[in-house]
This record gives structure tokens, sequence and C-alpha cells, in this order.
């Protein structure tokens, strides 16, 4: 029995991080495609990371990949799409950390339940993504209680400053400039300081929020109007900034590069980017972004090879679980359109045969009693697994 679930999505194993940011949405745009999809299916919830923008459908009224396409714009090469429990089983793969760019990450169970908060305030969800969501993030729970997958660094803001340390070897001298002061940032200037960084700038839009953060490694905090002394005095730059626009642009980094003679690495690990992707093309500018973590993440994954058949069990162990909540709940709902349509029946025969000697409540005690005897048997009918499609065709007719 599938359950009516469609996804549609990309990630970063299909989609490279031009695409992924076209399609990427939070906050207002968020809330906005939710009030679009409302219109489009029983029920909707929307996960955007870095790393995926996915698309979950209860009863879609016409094709998924259309309305991903109508509504996420015409990226459809890139997409890949999912039904009943197949659809399932890739939510709570993804919420248990394996389908993650870094196998583990913490951070994609926090997503996942952002993604069904902001459905439930659209409300767009219903008793089937509720409950589908709800188990996927009970299977990230027990992926990273039970197993040793999450455990150690596993983060995108690991993986940037294990690509620092692969370009610099040791960070006890390096002089690093963090853009951001959100999560990721936190991460960041958390690992730059367990291996060794001891100059590292914060920067953010808010100099205080900078500041509280970057004093809490060690570090120092300015405002993004002085972003040009910042580059010009960093040696790599790790940007993590929420910003819908450039934060580092071409020209600036040009004019930072004429007047020093060493080059600068750029580390871009935010969607949207923060770094201009032209800044590239300059002569002593080395720029990274999500796309070029992949060894990095390889390497993590080889680590933890062995947890994953561990972590393929929990996932089957709630997928199995979902599926048995899945056919009570369309029994019940199979019984109390059963009920529905007997009483309506009796109804109509009773009026009928009684020529209007039994009207109102009682006419409806009359119905409710004969009905109780009349639908017993129909009832575990409806419960039968094999038996109650067949009454399902019965009430559809």
């Amino acid at each position: 029995m599938e359950p009516p679930l469609e996804l549609v999505g990309i990630s970063h194993k299909t989609a490279p991080i031009g695409v992924r940011e076209c399609v990427a949405v939070s906050g207002a745009r968020l809330a906005a495609l939710l009030e679009q999809l409302a219109d489009e299916a029983d029920e909707a919830v929307v996960v955007s990371t870095c790393n995926r923008t996915e698309v979950y459908l209860v009863r879609p009224r016409r094709p998924a990949l259309e309305i991903y396409r109508d509504h996420l714009g015409h990226y459809t090469d890139y997409a890949y799409r999912h039904r009943g429990l197949a659809a399932l089983r890739h939510l709570f793969r993804v919420a248990a950390g394996l389908d993650s760019l870094v196998v583990g990450e913490a951070q994609i169970l926090g997503q996942v339940k952002s993604g069904l908060f902001a459905a439930r305030q659209a409300g767009t969800t219903g008793p089937i993504s509720e409950q589908a969501f709800q188990t996927a993030i009970a299977a990230g729970k027990r992926a990273r209680a039970e197993t040793a997958i999450g455990r150690g660094a596993t983060s995108v803001a690991y993986a940037a400053v294990d690509l620092a340390r692969a370009v610099f070897g040791d960070l006890a001298g390096l002089r690093a400039l963090v853009l951001g002061a959100g999560e990721m940032a936190e991460r960041v200037l958390e690992h730059l300081a367990h291996y060794g960084a001891r100059e590292v700038w914060g920067l953010n839009r808010t100099p205080e929020n900078a500041e509280k953060l970057a004093g809490r490694y060690g570090g120092r905090a300015c405002g993004m109007e002085h972003v040009a002394e910042a580059l010009a005095w960093a040696d790599i730059v790790i940007a993590s900034a929420a910003a819908p626009h450039y934060v580092v642009r071409q020209s600036r980094v040009r004019e930072v590069l004429e007047r020093r003679t060493q080059p600068l690495f750029l580390i871009d690990i935010a969607l949207p980017r923060n770094v201009d992707p032209a800044v590239a093309r300059l002569p002593g500018a080395y720029l990274y972004n999500l796309d070029d973590l992949e060894t990095v993440a390889e390497k993590n994954r080889a680590a933890r090879a062995g947890e994953l058949p561990r972590v393929e069990r929990i996932v089957a162990d709630e997928l199995a679980g979902w599926m048995e909540w899945y056919a009570g709940h369309v029994a019940a709902d199979r019984i109390q359109r059963l009920k529905a349509w007997i009483e309506d029946g009796l109804r109509r025969e009773l009026e009928a045969a009684l020529g209007g000697v039994a009207r109102g409540e009682e006419l409806e005690r009359l119905v409710r009693r004969l009905s109780g005897k009349t639908a017993h048997p129909l009832i575990q009918m409806a419960k039968d697994p094999k038996l109650g499609p067949r009454l399902e065709r019965m009430l559809e007719g």
C-alpha cells in the first residue's frame, strides 16, 4: 500500500552550486512558496538547505515535476523524483544524515525540523506529512544516539576548516577572516580555534554580533564596511554569511590583491554564495565553494563507512513503523466513510419506509442503532489489507 507522497528535489549530488542557489528558498520566499503549494496539493513541506531543495507533496493535483518547475524554475534536468515508499525512505535517509555532503552532519536534522515548522506556520501540513516528518526526525535522532555516525567533526564548517588545513598545513600562524555570525560561522570559529588559529577576525553586518561571537574564540570583529581592510589583512577567508547578494565582489578583491604580494584563499560555504565567482579568475586569488568540499567529504564518508549499515537498519525500522501507522490511518478513514455511507443509505430508506413517522432525533437514533449492527462485518472488512481496497472501490462507486 503506497502512501500518496511525492518528492521532487535537487541536491549536491545532482546539481552544481549555481543551480542550487537559484532554487534555494528561505524566509519570506519560503512562506510565499508554501502559500502557492497549498493550491497544488493536499499537504506540502519544503526542505531547503545549502545542499538541497526538496518539495514533499501529498496527493498533488498535477505532476509533481511540473509543480516544481513552475514554482522553482526550469531546472528539472537536475531534479530527482520519488513516490510513495521511495519518497518516505529518502526523507528518512536525509534526516539521518546519510544523504548529506558531509555524512552524519547534525545540521540537517535541524533543517528538516525547520521545514516542518515553516509548513505548519503556513498551514500546509496534514496527517501524512506530519507523521512522515516526525518519524524522519525520530530516525535522525536514533541514528545519532545509537550509532557513531554523528560523532566527531561532521559538518560543512569542519570540512571548510579541513580544506584550509590541507592548503596551509599548520594553522597556528594563519590570519583567518570569517564572514557571518550565525551557527555556521560559530562552528568555523570553533574548528579554527581547535586547530590552533590565533589570529581571527569576524565580519558581519551587525558588528556587535560578530564581536560577541569572535570574542568567544579569542578573535576580533568589525562591520561589513571594513571588508576591504579585513581582506587585505587575511590569509584566508571563510564565508558563511546569510546575505542575498555577494558580500565580496571581484572589483574589491582585485584592489586588495594589487596592494599585497601573497595570494588570498577564499572558501565560500554560504548559499546564496557570499563571494562573486568571478573572483576565481583573478591572479593570486584561490576560490573554493561547497562543490569543492567533495574530497574532504569523501574522506569523512570513508571514516564512517562502518556505521552506515546500522543507520540504514534504523531507517528501515522507522519505515516499517510508519507503514504500520499508515495502514491504521487508512483503515480509520475508510471506516469513517463507511459509517457515513451506511447511515446515509439507512436514513434514506427509513424516511421512505416510515413516511415521516420517525423524524429528527428519533430518526437519528434509529439510524445509529441499525447502522451499528449492519456496519460491524463491513468494518472488519475495512481493516483487512486485502479486502479493504475492494470496499474502497465500493465506497467510491
